[in-house]
């Protein structure tokens, strides 16, 4: 019994050591795999010739994966039908299927970009090209150059350069409906681009940021770049592609009429030149007004009195299109006249209060309109109305940590349908000259003029601009603490504006150069910086 309960105590103690040995011994993971998987073999083999099969396999050492294929997957030529590639989850091996009949005589290359990923780790196999021909050789010339972007800084990623043949087929207009016979992506550098097995021949050379991947130019969505003259290949030449968004060719959408007086056109491209005219005969007394909205491509045509039918004709014309198009009329009687400010709250020392309105503001009465500062005194101001953008701006001299009371006292405003305001309201102040940051640009090396200089966010968005037809000296005041750039627009027209280019007309968007370095414009301190141009 004794002996029993010894023996019974030796296996307890036996077991704590146990367990005292598995916490100690609590095993840690090894070194991270980095190495990329490996190709062991292809068949048929990379760079093969006289293809004439429709399928290819490329095998690896290890279980891979696609990640992201749509994405980084380039076929050049592109093919209508997109191959089927397998398997769809982990594989040693790819299978590409094509699904499209392969041209005869042709060098085709697959680049796989970063889609190809170990299964563990996702190691990417990098930039992987597969190239085989279906004639006698592989085509081995190549395209060279850079990517820019006209309003940018940098060119955005994954940019398509194409090449399209120019042969006795060739138009202009088949970069909008057909897909270019040589393709490449920036995808591995943004600013620049190569093409390779390229056959000899004369070619029209683009670049697109192809937002729908259709390889195909998209006005609405796509930007572009193109070398004015074609290329001849071979070459040793690099190009030079800059980037645009082109205006959009006018288009009208199907109009909407809002209300009994109100119809609203909504269109793409310059509205400029946009002209509406009503056909339909119109009652004794008939008005109209037109005013387009601040944010979007839509005017909205005005009109009294009221028509008593069920739908108006219209001829809609600019300088190269007219449309005529019938309007249903809707029976829905006027909102009440609104008035609201395009900012309250702070103003800055140079920025004027703005109103705006729901219906059009025809005329105002400068006498029924009051600023007046924290200490009851008058301010003087000046008054313009914008019937067009439909907003009414007062501009006033501004000092520092003051408020002021804007006040428009009844039949200050006159809208459209000869209603008046009633008593409007509004605040607004100013911060101190040291809650701003000031800059003096010395600009050396100008080309020509006129220039506008303009001071841009991060984003690319334009905060404020100067305009010069011969100074190099400029002064900005009054700046948002902040990050910016600084830019300088050759204004080559004289129209006081950047201008986009135009493939069509083989016209490139006007030049944009950007001061290199970021500027951190602080409060209370003056920045004098110094631009040497090019």
């Amino acid at each position: 019994m004794k002996g029993n309960f010894i023996y019974f105590i030796f296996l307890l103690l036996l077991s704590f050591s146990f367990v005292d040995c598995a916490k100690r011994g609590n095993p840690e993971g090894g070194l991270r795999d980095t190495i990329a998987p490996v190709i062991i073999r292809t068949v048929p083999e990379n760079y093969t010739i006289n293809f004439k099969g429709n399928e290819i396999r490329i095998y690896f050492d290890e279980y891979i994966k696609l990640k992201d294929l749509q994405k980084n997957l380039i076929i050049s030529p592109p093919l209508n039908a997109p191959p089927t590639l397998y398997p769809l989850s982990t594989s040693k091996y790819i299978k590409i299927v094509f699904q499209d009949t392969l041209r005869e005589n042709t060098t085709y290359s697959i680049n796989f970009g970063n889609s190809i990923v170990d299964n563990n780790e996702e190691n990417p196999y990098e930039f992987y090209k597969y190239v085989f021909s279906t004639g006698s050789y592989i085509d081995s010339l190549k395209v060279i150059g850079t990517i820019t972007d006209a309003e940018l800084l940098k060119p955005e990623e994954n940019v398509s350069v194409m090449l399209y043949e120019v042969d006795t087929e060739f138009k202009d207009s088949i970069i909008f409906t057909q897909k270019p016979i040589y393709v490449a992506s920036t995808q591995n550098n943004p600013d620049s681009f190569q093409i390779e097995n390229v056959k000899e021949g004369t070619y029209l050379l683009i670049a697109l940021k192809d937002n729908n991947s259709n390889y195909t130019f998209q006005p609405k969505t796509d930007k572009i770049g193109f070398v004015e003259n074609f290329i001849t290949i071979p070459t040793d030449t690099s190009y030079v592609l800059n980037l645009f968004k082109e205006i959009p060719v006018y288009a009208l959408s199907r109009p909407n009429a809002l209300n009994t007086n109100q119809i609203s056109f909504g269109y793409e491209g310059d509205a400029a030149s946009l002209e509406i005219e009503m056909l339909t005969s119109t009652p004794e007394g008939f008005r109209h007004h037109l005013t387009k909205e601040q944010k979007k491509d839509t005017l909205n045509y005005w009109f009294q009195p009221k028509m008593e039918l069920d739908s108006v004709t219209f001829k809609i014309s600019n300088r190269v299109f007219i449309d005529t198009i019938q309007v249903r009329l809707r029976d829905v009687l006027l909102d009440s006249l609104k008035f609201s400010p395009i900012k309250a709250g702070i103003l800055a020392f140079d920025e004027p209060f703005e109103i705006s309105s729901n219906f059009p503001m025809i005329s105002y009465n400068k006498d029924n309109i009051r600023v007046m500062d924290k200490d009851s005194v008058v301010v003087v101001f000046e008054a313009s109305l914008d019937s067009y953008f439909n907003i009414l701006q007062l501009s006033f001299e501004k000092v520092e940590r003051q408020n002021y009371a804007i006040t428009l006292f009844p039949e200050a405003i006159t809208d459209f349908f000869g209603t008046t305001n009633d008593t409007l309201e509004y605040k607004v102040s100013t911060r101190t000259l040291s809650d701003y940051g000031f800059l003096t640009l010395n600009l050396n090396n100008i080309s020509s003029f006129p220039i506008i200089v303009q001071l841009v966010n991060e984003k690319g968005e334009v905060q404020k601009e100067l305009h010069s037809s011969e100074k190099s000296t400029f002064e900005f005041a009054n700046i948002t603490p902040g990050k910016y750039f600084i830019r300088i627009v050759e204004d080559t027209n004289s129209n006081g504006k950047w201008d986009t280019g135009d493939f069509l007309n083989r016209i490139q968007p006007e030049t944009i150069i950007y001061y290199p370095k970021l500027l951190d414009i602080r409060a209370n301190w003056t920045l004098n910086e110094t631009f040497i141009l090019d």
